[in-house]
């Protein structure tokens, strides 16, 4: 009876995810038909994360990180930096035209760069110990953990550019509607008031 029951715990056990996130455990190998899917959790950003270790995957779709820079903008250079040797992954736009520096105004309050967004907290203005204290909080890695081949996504336009407009009446620019930040109050088990 020993015999067969070690027998038993001998068998390959298979771990498979399908394409909704549903893990099932099988003591059949996977077939064709039920190969795991990305795994990502949707997002305009999700290809880019499914390589990410699972710890920075769920930080990630938790408090997604959102740059915003401008053209010539040291401070923003300087952030960029921060995320980058950090190995933060986020989301880079980029505010260059009236319309862009409009829908940053509407989105922040203020037109100026640069602009950090972790979850739905606004730093305004590059301070390294801040933007770090706020990165911590949220469950970053205080060093970079990335895959070696990992990258960032391509910086975009904060509005999109319509290749060739169409005369009709004018449309607002479409932008991801993010609610105002909670203002932040300090208290014994979170000194700093960080709230996301």
């Amino acid at each position: 009876m020993a015999l067969a029951a070690a027998g038993a715990m001998a068998q390959p056990v298979y771990r498979q995810v399908d394409k909704n996130g549903k893990v099932t455990f099988s003591d059949r190998a996977p077939t064709a038909s039920t190969e795991p899917g990305s795994g990502a959790q949707g997002g305009p950003s999700s290809p880019a994360n499914a390589g990410l270790p699972y710890e920075i995957r769920q930080v990630v779709q938790r408090y997604p990180v959102l740059l915003y820079t401008g053209e010539d903008c040291s401070p923003c250079g300087t952030a960029r930096t921060l995320l980058v040797t950090r190995g933060v992954p986020f989301d880079e736009r980029t505010v260059k035209s009236n319309e862009d520096i409009e829908a940053l105004q509407r989105l922040s309050g203020q037109g100026s760069v640069p602009l950090l967004t972790i979850g739905s907290q606004q730093l305004k203005g590059f301070s390294d110990a801040e933007w770090s204290q706020y990165l911590d909080a949220a469950g970053y890695p205080k060093s970079n953990s990335l895959p070696a081949g990992y990258r960032n996504g391509l910086a975009r336009p904060l509005v999109a550019q319509q290749a060739a407009p169409a005369p009709r009446a004018p449309a607002t620019p479409a932008t991801q509607s993010v609610p105002p930040a909670p203002s932040s109050e300090p208290s014994p088990s979170n000194p700093a008031g960080i709230k996301f």
